[in-house]
């Protein structure tokens, strides 16, 4: 267990949400153990005695993160509302409190996943191993991040932009490119005919999908149709550790694997069949994100429900934005994504991510999927004009 929480501790700092050795993370065993010496160790340590879990994180983001919860939790209020699909579908919102004690992680933790505790760090938990805790970490970061820049462009078009959003806005410039300066990647090509190097440029593709930080923690999916099967990545499955976590589903459903399957198997399944594509990788970049959810129509009849049912027809640089709920019902995006991605190189569902497709293997889609991003950032600096 020492190795786990030692991968989760460093996997934080390699993809550059802690510095070292700022990750504090605890296991329950036979005793609780800590990947490092720490004297709020001692105060942590009634968390475990007082709700039912096995892991806890603790640890001070690095920046730009820092600098975003110090002015997104300057209003006062208890807790910071973002509006993306990571936060709706497993965080509902961010609590925040003032000081790490016992008491007030422990009333924060028994209602939600996380609690921000600006200045001192993000405290998460899990209830069946620390990736749970790394998963949830890396969430509230990436919806901090997204509520972040999607305020500050609403604010610059409504005229109500602060002096000091401005010079926060500044401080966290500086940790983020207008654009990203990297090569395409080199993938295996295809078309793939044995099962063995289907599963083989998954895991590829996966690796790479987090390397370029298309997608964050465990969300996105991937998946190539071979004959009459889909080979998708299990739901929860980190990209980049994709070996084992691979459901070949049945086209007509008759196998018991899409149990186990992303949550948006039938989503793929319908893109395959109405588009005929090959592969599919869908990533949460967070530019894209953002800039789906960027609306000119405030006193829309829908406002509050543009994740589900949008009445507009939007696109950004001839990218259709689609509503759509993560996995099946009537407002599940397996209705409005498929259809969406005839004639178009991918979509974007709003506040949720992109859908790229691939002809025969996962270079095109990686490359529409790193190309809209490009475009999105692109964007979002080409609006606020900074």
């Amino acid at each position: 267990m020492e190795g786990m929480i030692r991968k989760y501790a460093d996997k934080l700092v390699k993809v550059g949400l802690c510095e070292p050795d700022a990750p504090l993370i605890g296991f329950l065993d036979a005793d609780v153990v800590w990947n490092r010496p720490d004297p709020l160790t001692v105060e942590l340590q009634k968390v475990f005695d007082s709700i039912i879990i096995n892991s806890l994180l603790f640890a001070l983001p690095t920046e730009p993160y820092r600098t975003m919860i110090r002015y997104l939790s300057r209003s006062g209020e208890t807790a910071i509302y973002p509006k993306d699909c990571e936060t709706r579908t497993f965080l509902h919102d961010l609590p925040i409190a003032g000081s790490p004690d016992a008491a007030t992680i422990v009333a924060a933790l028994k209602r939600r996943k996380t609690l921000i505790i600006p200045e001192h760090g993000i405290i998460t938990f899990g209830t069946v191993s620390p990736e749970q805790a790394f998963i949830f970490y890396s969430s509230v970061c990436f919806s901090v991040f997204v509520k972040f820049f999607s305020d500050y462009l609403l604010q610059l078009k409504q005229g109500t932009l602060t002096d000091e959003f401005r010079q926060a806005f500044r401080d966290v410039r500086r940790y983020v490119p207008e654009r990203i300066h990297q090569p395409p990647a080199r993938l295996a090509v295809g078309p793939f005919t044995q099962e063995n190097r289907v599963i083989e440029a998954i895991i590829e593709a996966g690796a790479k999908t987090v390397e370029y930080e298309l997608v964050d923690s465990f969300f996105g999916n991937i998946s190539y149709r071979m004959g009459d099967t889909i080979y998708i990545s299990q739901t929860s499955s980190s990209l980049d550790e994709l070996g084992g976590c691979i459901d070949p589903c049945p086209l007509d459903g008759s196998s018991c694997a899409g149990v186990t399957a992303s949550s948006e198997l039938k989503a793929h399944r319908e893109t395959y069949l109405q588009t005929g594509a090959g592969s599919i990788i869908h990533g949460h970049p967070k530019f894209s994100v953002i800039m789906s959810m960027d609306c000119d129509e405030p006193d829309c009849e829908q406002r509050g429900e543009c994740h589900r049912r949008c009445p507009r027809t939007r696109y950004i640089d001839g990218v259709p934005i689609v509503p759509g709920e993560v996995g099946t019902g009537p407002f599940g995006l397996c209705n409005t994504l498929p259809a969406a991605m005839v004639g178009h190189p991918g979509v974007i569902v709003y506040g949720h991510g992109v859908f790229a497709p691939g002809k025969v293997d996962f270079t095109d889609a990686f490359d529409t999927l790193l190309g809209i991003e490009t475009g999105c950032r692109d964007t979002y600096f080409r609006m606020v004009g900074e």
